[in-house]
């Protein structure tokens, strides 16, 4: 498509007065076709054009648009922003706590807002909530790998009616084409539009004690051959009796690097809060000025206009420091401070701020510069290097679009982490897209609300993470399918086979080989005995004695009559026997081969005028034939008897005879090659036991999710919050309820023990069933009030059993998933801070709440907002008491003030 044709009666030239890159017109054609989108292209490229391109169609056609994003801040600037765009009376935004104009044309929303619509529905249909959607826009899409969020995307798109358009944006991943696959496959015909070009190209740098270099070579795929340390590749790792740790570059250094180099204005990462508030510090104290004196009166003013209008916003030890140009940005921070150095940050006023890592994702914050401090963080599972999406996304910030011929990266040297960790990052190309999805109780109650069990499982088993453990397990499938092939092939050459003949065959092969064990046994004990008495009787032997042998010529079954010619020294004690056989050959046997001697045949006469072969080694074993003379003696050697002192031996060889003549008449010597048979027979057996393996490990892979729900189930049965099935009242009152545990924040409303609390103290609870302290050194000077106390005192009981239930269930999957663990959703109960939202309720100041805590600002805000969305939830709940629910109205009234209050201007 080309920019001068006009789809939908839309004139691209007159909405878009300049050049639009290739993949924005291949996604607007696919819109065009009326087929979803998934558009994958790197920060800063000009992805939100597309969501753009739809609000702008459905309102030529007199429809609607949703506008998700993940975080709260992104959609109150997505409403500044597309207010400018197109217009305050056609732009509304719904968050949770926040409802602005939620019947306009283009709504903003989070994800979270937009799945809980969809709860409402049948999966597939549109309710009342999505009449005249054409498109939904999911911003950021690649949140779907966000631990705590990606669940909610997920379902949003699996929930999402046929007949809506979505279009999803997200930034560079390693897999989005499986992505475009799986949404095609669950929502409807969907185009991948994928792009690695950026308007604004990325340069790397380094910066080291000695300065700031390339961290690139020329070709951009490899490390900078000047920044590899000293003693290249055997170079020793910092540690004991090894080289000393890398000095860092002190900030000032670096700061004075990028304003010589005019690389400022730059976001300055940094993985801590007080790590950000102390950079702000040690540079305020520095003789450097970063702004020009017509910035410098821009900035105050602009500061003083905002203290006018919010006194209590003015953030302690930052007023100064912003009107030089300086800030921290982070989740200590009062949200309307944030969004003041936002908007001064986008006017190009401030020059240096220092942020956590939250500010990469998706606030349209753009620099010249990006600067990262560290290539490591600390996380719940320790310290660890950044992951190369992490990287990405913070590096993408840099480059202005229509401001900046390039964007600058630079990585930080550290003690732990230098050249080579940031070369690799830098090169080693983004992450692919995980399944975060989980199953929750609200998901059980909301789905079982609408759906039969098998439909509810058919809507699990289409989930992301399904698609990529189907994909992942199709090699371990066609083994499968491999092994099923090879094992009917088996079974059909072998269907002709009769098992119990063969089977009969088998123990009689057992039985010969014990048959012979025995005569092995049996004669090893008569050869004991015979060479014993033997030996002695064979020393007085003379020429012409007459013998019975066994050995290495003569089976034992068929003993040789044989006369004794003449004896040799022998290697023991005993000689060496030269004997001439009955078949008139001749042998050097040992007085082990001798059977008998039998001394009561008188000796043959003739035998002291032979003499042996003068050819034939005198050696035990060695044997030849006989002549014309010996033959003469040889006939005379009587036939001799077998000897009385063996009996056993010779019954044992008829039982064994009688053995091979049964096997040799068996009708399986008629089948062919009976070792081929057994072969095929063992090789039915491996395979068989291969597949029951395989295909459990499969079914155990493929199904966990769904065993995850099933166990919600059982839980929620145990309280009575499903019948069967079916939720019951109080299912249906937990499912109308959004938290990190639905199901414990039902049983507290249920409770009766929060019904006739004052709003203060309602406020109160609600923040200590909804919120969670990481840091253990957070205090408060407020006291619990008795009634809090007590109503919290009254919970425990009921938070004590759910703990054991689901500890007990998540043990039952840990031993069908081994060293699988599902995490159980949490159950809060904090009592540290509910004096906050009391005191904040009946009216104190701010300045006095935030200096009766050890929390930052922001946090405060952050868990009243927590409390006032869970409050506002409760009118809406069904089948609690009247009065419940008008509390919950009044403590919304009480705490929605500035700066807790959300509302945008």
């Amino acid at each position: 498509m080309s920019a001068s044709l006009k789809p939908s009666g839309l004139d691209l030239k007159q909405l878009f007065p300049f050049q639009l890159d290739e993949f924005q017109l291949q996604a607007i054609a696919a819109l065009e076709a009326g087929r979803s989108v998934v558009v994958c292209a790197p920060t800063g490229s000009g992805k939100t054009l597309v969501g753009e391109y739809a609000i702008h169609r459905a309102l030529a056609q007199g429809q609607r648009v949703f506008y998700t994003t993940p975080l709260k801040a992104l959609s109150n600037q997505k409403l500044r922003d597309f207010r400018e765009l197109f217009g305050s009376d056609r732009v509304g935004l719904l968050t949770g706590d926040i409802s602005v104009s939620r019947e306009a044309p283009i709504l903003v929303m989070t994800t979270e807002i937009f799945r809980n619509m969809l709860y409402g529905t049948p999966i597939g249909e549109v309710g009342t909530s999505l009449v005249g959607v054409q498109a939904v826009v999911l911003d950021e899409c690649h949140y779907m790998n966000d631990r705590q969020r990606g669940t909610v995307w997920e379902e949003s798109i699996i929930y999402c009616p046929p007949e809506i358009q979505l279009v999803a944006l997200s930034a560079t991943v390693a897999n989005s084409d499986q992505l475009t696959d799986w949404i095609a496959q669950v929502h409807g015909p969907t185009d991948r539009i994928y792009s690695d070009f950026r308007p604004v190209p990325l340069k790397f740098h380094f910066c080291n004690p000695k300065g700031l270099f390339p961290l690139l070579d020329d070709s951009g795929k490899r490390m900078n051959q000047r920044l590899r340390p000293k003693g290249g590749k055997g170079a020793k790792p910092a540690g004991k009796g090894r080289s000393p740790r890398q000095e860092s570059p002190n900030l000032a250094y670096v700061l004075t690097q990028l304003q010589q180099r005019d690389m400022l204005p730059a976001i300055y990462f940094i993985f801590s809060r007080r790590g950000c508030d102390q950079a702000v510090a040690e540079v305020s104290n520095l003789p450097l000025s970063l702004v020009t004196e017509a910035e410098a009166q821009q900035l105050k003013q602009r500061v003083n206009e905002f203290l006018a209008a919010n006194p209590d916003a003015g953030r302690a030890g930052q007023v100064e420091p912003l009107c030089r140009g300086i800030a921290a940005h982070h989740a200590g921070i009062l949200p309307a401070w944030k969004g003041l150095i936002e908007e001064l940050f986008q006017l190009g006023l401030i020059k240096v701020v220092f942020a956590t890592e939250t500010l990469a994702a998706g606030i349209n914050m753009p620099a010249r510069t990006t600067v990262i401090s560290s290539l490591s963080k600390r996380t719940d599972l320790g310290h660890r290097l950044l992951t190369a999406s992490e990287f990405l996304q913070m590096a993408g910030r840099a480059g202005r679009r229509g401001m900046d011929i390039l964007g600058h990266v630079v990585t930080v040297q550290t003690p732990f982490e230098g050249a080579r960790e940031a070369s690799y990052l830098a090169t080693v190309g983004a992450d692919p897209l995980v399944s975060q999805f989980t199953p929750s109780y609200g998901m059980v109650l909301n789905l079982l609300q609408t759906h039969s069990l098998e439909d509810a499982r058919d809507l699990l088993e289409r989930s992301f993470g399904q698609y990529l453990a189907t994909d992942y397990l199709r090699p371990q499938q066609e083994a499968i399918n491999t092994l099923r092939a090879e094992l009917a092939q088996l079974e059909a050459q072998l269907g002709a086979v009769d098992w119990k003949l063969l089977a009969q065959y088998e123990k009689l092969q057992e039985r010969l080989k014990e048959e012979r064990r025995l005569l092995k046994t049996l004669q090893s004990q008569a050869d004991d005995m015979r060479v014993s008495d033997l030996a002695i009787a064979l020393s007085f032997a003379v020429a012409g004695s007459m013998m019975s042998l066994k050995g290495q010529f003569v089976p034992v079954q068929t003993p040789l009559s044989a006369v004794l010619v003449t004896k040799t020294a022998g290697a023991g004690q005993f000689p060496y026997l030269v004997c001439l056989g009955q078949d008139n050959r001749w042998y050097v046997i040992t007085v082990g081969d001798v059977i008998s001697l039998r001394g009561d045949i008188p000796r043959l006469a003739g035998v002291d005028d032979l003499a042996p072969p003068p050819e034939m080694p005198l050696k035990p074993g060695q044997s030849r034939s006989g002549n014309e003379q010996t033959a003469a003696i040889a006939r005379q050697i009587p036939t001799l008897s077998l000897p009385d002192d063996a009996p056993e031996v010779y019954a044992q060889i008829q039982r064994m005879q009688a053995v091979e003549a049964q096997i040799e008449a068996h009708p399986v010597q008629q089948w062919g090659n009976r070792t081929t048979i057994l072969k095929r027979q063992k090789r039915i057996t491996a395979i068989q036991e291969e597949l029951r393996d395989r295909e459990e490990k499969l079914g155990r892979n493929l199904h966990r999710r769904w065993d995850e729900f099933l166990s919600l189930i059982t839980i929620l049965q145990s309280f009575g919050y499903l019948d069967e099935t079916t939720p019951t009242p109080a299912g249906q009152a937990a499912s109308a309820i959004r938290g990190d545990n639905e199901l414990w924040l039902g049983l507290a409303l249920l409770s009766g023990e929060l019904d006739t609390l004052e709003p203060q103290h309602l406020a109160a609870t609600c923040l200590a069933l909804v919120t969670e302290v990481s840091r253990p050194d957070s205090w408060t000077r407020y006291n619990l009030s008795p009634e809090v106390e007590e109503a919290l005192e009254s919970l425990r009981g009921i938070r004590r059993r759910l703990f054991q239930t689901q500890r007990q269930q998540q043990r039952e999957l840990t031993r069908t998933y081994p060293g699988q663990t599902f995490e159980m959703p949490p159950v809060w109960l904090e009592y540290e801070f509910v004096g906050l939202a009391e005191q904040w309720a009946l009216g104190t100041e701010w300045t006095e709440l935030c200096s009766n805590t050890s929390l930052d600002e922001g946090d405060v805000v952050r868990i009243l907002r927590r409390t006032l969305d869970f409050l506002s939830q409760i009118p809406h709940v069904p089948h609690l008491p009247g009065g419940l629910k008008r509390n919950a109205i009044d403590a919304i009234r009480m705490l929605d003030r500035f700066p807790v209050s959300g509302l945008i201007d």
